[in-house]
């Protein structure tokens, strides 16, 4: 199943990651770019990186400055985020583009590749709280809530798994269609944010 392919490489990047648990870290990605391993790899380094600086960003000591570039490199990783996720929807589109659709195929609320990044974010969130779940410094209810919480993500990522395999298994055999809307998003647009217009020229 694809959830299950993806979410192996999902565990494999937030390993790899945490060998030196550091934002600035090179990034090296181990799949061929000509495979969707290479996508499925970087879009959860990107979320995985992301969510250190979330981290960091929060310290109520950091400086102003720092702070500042630190929101710039967020900004940019959201972007580098959305790239990634329509990246992965063209290769579903590319993949699925000879099925028949059928007269009365439905479109879901979400493409796979939005569905695949809520499993990447899930198995992030995973990963931290097994890690609270397990601390040997904690109290026994810090470790029984997180448990508890742990347990919800699983469960979580077992029906979201489930839920990404259906979809996938609907467009195939042509009872639901996907679409790819490319994010519009203005923030960052020289053309579109006011902000930054007013600084041209």
């Amino acid at each position: 199943m694809f959830s299950e392919f993806a979410y192996t490489i999902f565990e494999e990047s937030i390993q790899k990651y945490h060998v030196k648990d550091d934002v600035y870290q090179e990034f090296s990605n181990p799949y061929e770019k000509d495979n969707i391993a290479h996508l499925l790899y970087r879009k959860n380094w990107i979320d995985t990186v992301q969510w250190h600086y979330e981290d960091i960003i929060r310290d109520p000591n950091i400086e102003p400055g720092a702070a500042l570039v630190l929101k710039r490199k967020i900004d940019a990783s959201n972007q580098d985020r959305t790239d990634l996720v329509e990246y992965i929807d063209s290769y579903f589109l590319q993949k699925y583009q000879s099925v028949e659709k059928k007269p009365n195929a439905t479109i879901n609320t979400e493409s796979p590749a939005w569905a695949i990044d809520r499993l990447s974010i899930l198995a992030l969130k995973v990963y931290h709280m097994k890690e609270e779940a397990e601390r040997i410094d904690a109290s026994e209810e810090h470790v029984s809530k997180c448990q508890q919480k742990l347990n919800t993500l699983l469960e979580q990522k077992k029906d979201l798994s489930l839920a990404i395999d259906q979809l996938l298994t609907d467009i195939e055999a042509g009872n639901k269609y996907m679409k790819v809307y490319k994010q519009m998003k203005m923030y960052n647009d020289e053309e579109l944010n006011p902000i930054l217009r007013g600084q041209k020229g």
